[in-house]
């Protein structure tokens, strides 16, 4: 049987809207360095494969109501998946990443859907800021505690890209996928106020 600590409870409690007095105030601040944020695109005959950096995360909540605030940064000029050609259209035709740098998560609330003494599946509801406009996500992530302070995120969701005014880059014989998966693993450390 595993021990389960008061500060993994603790944890677990705050940073998943348990009630808590306002004042309680808990941060996330996510470690780019023991982060990945990858991405998977389907396209005939071949998926492509590739990643970015994250640049920043930092997420505040309000355990009394759910709400959230900060933001998580990733850097669109960073995006790559190991063929030149394809990455320099990429940056080029689709996220014109010299234009827009950063791709950026705004929450606005964490719906908690289950939870247990070491982890939670939450829904983390709020805008994404791609290509220069932003549009309403709402992104499913487990929370686990891996240790006293750190907690690792894991989400993995769907952007539209198309539908949201980014290029389609399909051809008459290269048909591309018209939403990319996003696949987020990331480890940070959580405070208390």
């Amino acid at each position: 049987m595993r021990v389960v600590t008061r500060a993994r409870l603790a944890a677990i409690a705050i940073l998943l809207a348990a009630r808590a007095p306002a004042s309680a105030e808990s941060t996330l601040v996510l470690d780019p360095a023991q982060s990945e944020v990858r991405f998977t695109l389907g396209a005939t005959l071949h998926t492509v494969e590739g990643a970015l950096d994250l640049v920043r995360g930092e997420l505040r909540f309000d355990p009394a109501g759910g709400a959230v605030s900060g933001e998580v940064a990733v850097d669109a000029r960073s995006a790559r998946t190991g063929i030149g050609a394809r990455d320099h259209d990429m940056h080029a035709k689709v996220l014109e990443s010299e234009r827009f740098a950063e791709i950026v998560l705004r929450p606005e609330h964490l719906e908690v859907v289950r939870r247990d003494a070491t982890s939670a599946d939450v829904r983390l509801h709020g805008s994404l800021e791609i290509h220069g406009a932003e549009h309403a996500v709402v992104i499913p992530a487990r929370v686990t505690v891996r240790g006293a302070g750190l907690l690792q995120v894991e989400a993995t969701f769907g952007i539209p890209y198309v539908a949201w005014g980014l290029r389609d880059v399909s051809t008459f014989v290269l048909r591309v996928a018209k939403e990319v998966e996003v696949d987020v693993r990331a480890i940070g450390t959580w405070s208390s106020r």
